[in-house]
């Protein structure tokens, strides 16, 4: 293959796509102004009730809304108190409603990130964790006009029951997708708002943990993983774990964005990986539609895979939310059925491409090009590797062929290799140039998943 297979340079920042501005019609401002209620208000900080808030409860949409608006001045006492370290500010109302929204402005968002502040609202059966570093108060700023005073910023977490044309669109999803909805979706919204205006804070540069309940006398082991759900009602993997709190079970699912997201069973087994060496990866990754068959139930594991299909594969493992923009390179149209992908993996710096600006999506993928959007993603994820004071070269040692690697392939292997994401063909062969099967794939992504704490 000529030229340099992708570009070696990399880089620690994400870059999702920009966030967009909408009306704000539909955004939590209750159909009559109540007196606010201390009481309904339950906010903990680090563990210990405090009075820093007030609720507020009203409808919007024939639902019930309960927003809870944190005191400006009370809230700075109460960090200023607990001195530097992370502080968990928790937001809960004490009545059910279908809408729970906790309220501050932007100069308390930027006051918690030097506090390095965790912001969490709680309702029955769900749980938003958001670190205020995630809250892009400069951008959104910028975006407004710098004029703005922070105080001036309205910033809201929500997290809130789905419409009915939601809940119906999910249910068609589920019935084209061929699987079964654990429970009921939730929506989980960030937004900053300024006047008539509202900024969807719908993209974040670190996994965002969101909880969901499994409903009572359901079978945990009966949860094949998360998904967030477009607004067309189609079903995407986020990476998802179900774990035990206080006796209960609980989806723990992270995502990098907002949205509506919702708990399935999908139990797949392809009929000729039964003897395979990876059966357990691909029919688990199967389950939770990060990989697809080659049809009549055959999954087709030994065959070699394109750079379309693992960029596609990978994307959808890490769970990101697909940018159909077109893309800058020139041999992907935007009707292709990996642009999306494609786009996504570029724009989270997974992918670069070839120096004269193509991608060669048909053309099969080697072990090392896998192994360099491998090492991209584990950035994303936050997977470090434990090192041991090995050199690349004590990495690369047991393997007769390590010398067959390319230079720029070098670091993303030896990375890849320390992690325990990516092993040898054999105790000694790698096979930096040979094709990446599509069972290696599967066994990759759940590896890197499982090695993140993400699965």
């Amino acid at each position: 293959m000529a030229g340099i297979s992708e570009s070696s340079a990399e880089s620690n920042t994400v870059i999702p796509s920009a966030p967009s501005s909408v009306d704000v019609p539909s955004q939590p401002t209750p159909s009559a102004t109540p007196a606010p209620v201390a009481n309904d208000a339950s906010i903990l900080i680090n563990g210990k009730a405090e009075t820093v808030g007030t609720a507020t409860n009203g409808n919007r949409n024939d639902q019930t809304l309960t927003t809870i608006a944190l005191d400006q001045k009370k809230l700075e006492d109460k960090l200023a108190a607990e001195g530097k370290g992370t502080v968990v500010v928790s937001i809960s109302a004490n009545r059910p409603s279908d809408v729970i929204v906790g309220e501050l402005n932007g100069q308390m968002v930027k006051n918690m990130q030097g506090n390095q502040a965790v912001l969490e609202i709680k309702t029955g059966n769900a749980t938003f964790t958001l670190p205020a570093g995630q809250i892009n108060i400069d951008a959104l700023s910028e975006q407004i006009g710098k004029s703005v005073a922070l105080q001036d910023i309205k910033i809201q977490i929500e997290i809130s029951t789905p419409t009915a044309d939601q809940v119906r669109a999910l249910g068609a999803a589920a019935q084209k997708g061929s699987f079964s909805l654990v429970g009921a979706p939730v929506n989980f919204t960030a937004r900053g708002i300024y006047g008539d205006k509202s900024t969807e804070l719908s993209q974040f540069n670190t996994y965002v943990k969101r909880t969901i309940a499994i409903p009572e006398g359901m079978d945990p082991n009966k949860i094949t993983t998360g998904v967030y759900v477009d607004a067309d009602g189609t079903a995407h993997h986020v990476p998802t774990k179900v774990v035990v709190i206080d006796g209960k079970y609980f989806a723990t699912i992270n995502s990098l964005s907002g949205g509506t997201y919702s708990v399935i069973w999908h139990p797949l087994e392809f009929s000729d990986v039964a003897d395979h060496w990876a059966k357990e990866a691909v029919n688990d990754m199967g389950s939770r539609l990060v990989i697809e068959g080659t049809g009549t139930g055959q999954f087709t594991p030994d065959q070699a895979i394109t750079r379309a299909e693992f960029a596609a594969i990978v994307v959808r493992g890490l769970g990101l939310e697909l940018d159909q923009a077109a893309t800058s390179f020139a041999d992907v149209k935007s009707t292709d059925w990996y642009n999306g992908a494609i786009n996504t993996a570029f724009a989270y710096q997974l992918i670069n491409g070839f120096e004269d600006g193509m991608f060669r999506p048909d053309d099969q993928i080697t072990r090392e090009q896998a192994m360099l959007i491998i090492a991209k993603a584990m950035k994303i994820t936050a997977l470090k590797a434990k090192h041991s004071g090995q050199s690349a070269d004590g990495f690369l040692n047991p393997y007769t062929d390590a010398g067959k690697a390319s230079d720029w392939a070098i670091s993303a292997i030896t990375d890849c290799l320390q992690a325990g994401v990516i092993m040898g063909r054999s105790s000694n062969v790698l096979a930096p140039k040979d094709d990446m099967t599509r069972a290696e794939v599967a066994a990759i992504v759940k590896r890197l998943l499982q090695k993140s704490d993400l699965i």
